[in-house]
């Protein structure tokens, strides 16, 4: 499912439209082998036992490579378990950090507090590197058993943090939301493993909020949330070559909460693969949003857009405000619906969507000879729809 929705505790979907605005990969050329110091966190006193809180240890190795005046590298060694209760990176650190995470990085397997409810956090750092083929695991089963929606924990989050890159890890289990990019900027996602049990609660894969620059590739995200979610304040956001389902799809939303003023721009997806995925008031603006070579199997509610999405208990009330969807682009997008409305453009009759174009999009039912439609509503008369199926009437040729 790739959907956007503007309206009450959504976390929406991607789309996309016209020129695409390029992204700046993060430069990590103060990252030289040669010159960096190597931290083992053995040598602070981690202990890979199976019940120690390793929580000092890692601290103190964080600490000798922020004060280094050289590049430094933190090594987590590999076929080690450390368990974590929490642990806060925090900068602004004198010269660039590497952490190679080999073995695992592992939650208790009980609930307990984690203040500020972040398990792991990088925060204020310049010129980051985390990779190293690891596991980072938030063994989260006991709280999805406990799950409370207003609270969410997140794993593994980067917050505030600049030119930095994020790859070759496995992310599994996490409490709720596994990945969590918050007012970043200049940000490199690659080759991850995310995974979580279809149905955990509220396992967004990867989560991005107010962060500019950033590009997720060559992924694979199997969760019971969202694979990605893309919200308010977010802009030049890349997703390449992303293997997505069970899940939610991708996604972009929460705009306009409350009444409050959003946006997110500039959004380009490209290459995804979803398989049997499902989808899950206010001012502002999305706008500027590509979907392109899309592959979809099984999928539930394939294209939305939904400015009156509300999944509050009580009955939502319609405002007259609402937020702009304008320039989104649907492109070479193919595959089978689960559901019979295969297209859903729920657009708000005060804020009508505007320039929407759905190009060479091709969508079946699962069965031979299911059929499958388009529901469209309050779409301004630049939508248009370019050798595609299912279609809606009011769309021009």
């Amino acid at each position: 499912m790739i959907l956007l929705c503007c309206s009450s505790s959504c976390f929406g979907r991607k789309g996309g439209h016209a020129k695409r605005v390029g992204r700046p990969k993060p430069s990590l050329s103060s990252h030289k082998p040669n010159q960096q110091v190597l931290i083992n966190v053995d040598d602070f006193g981690a202990i890979a036992d199976g019940k120690s809180d390793n929580f000092l240890a890692f601290k103190k190795a964080w600490d000798k490579a922020c004060n280094s005046l050289e590049s430094a590298k933190i090594v987590v060694p590999k076929g080690n378990i450390y368990y974590v209760k929490h642990i806060n990176f925090t900068g602004p650190c004198h010269s660039a950090i590497s952490m190679e995470i080999q073995g695992t990085i592992k939650s208790f397997p009980q609930m307990y507090d984690i203040p500020r409810r972040l398990w792991i956090k990088f925060e204020d750092v310049r010129n980051i590197d985390v990779f190293g083929g690891g596991t980072i695991d938030g063994n989260g089963e006991v709280w999805w058993k406990n799950s409370c929606r207003i609270k969410k924990t997140k794993a593994l989050t980067f917050k505030n943090c600049t030119n930095m890159r994020v790859s070759s890890l496995k992310v599994v289990n996490a409490q709720q939301m596994q990945m969590n990019f918050q007012d970043c900027n200049g940000v490199e996602a690659s080759k991850l493993l995310v995974v979580a049990p279809e149905e955990s609660p509220n396992t967004d894969g990867i989560h991005v909020t107010r962060t500019s620059n950033i590009n997720i590739l060559d992924s694979v995200i199997k969760t019971g949330d969202d694979c990605i979610s893309i919200v308010n304040g977010s802009r030049n956001v890349e997703v390449r070559n992303i293997v997505c389902g069970p899940g939610h799809g991708i996604s972009i939303g929460s705009l306009g909460e409350d009444n409050t003023e959003n946006y997110v721009s500039d959004i380009f997806v490209k290459g995804v693969k979803l398989t049997g995925t499902t989808n899950g008031g206010g001012r502002g603006i999305a706008r500027n949003i590509v979907f392109e070579d899309i592959e979809m199997r099984s999928v539930s509610n394939p294209i939305v857009i939904n400015q009156n999405y509300c999944d509050k208990n009580k009955k939502c009330q319609k405002q007259k405000s609402g937020v702009q969807v304008e320039n989104v682009i649907y492109r070479n997008i193919r595959g089978t619906s689960a559901s019979k409305v295969a297209i859903n453009f729920n657009c708000s009759d005060s804020v009508p969507c505007r320039n929407v174009v759905v190009e060479n999009v091709k969508l079946s039912g699962q069965s031979k000879g299911d059929k499958v439609e388009a529901f469209c509503s309050h779409l301004a008369m630049q939508t248009v729809k370019l050798n595609s199926i299912p279609t809606c009437s009011m769309w021009k040729n």
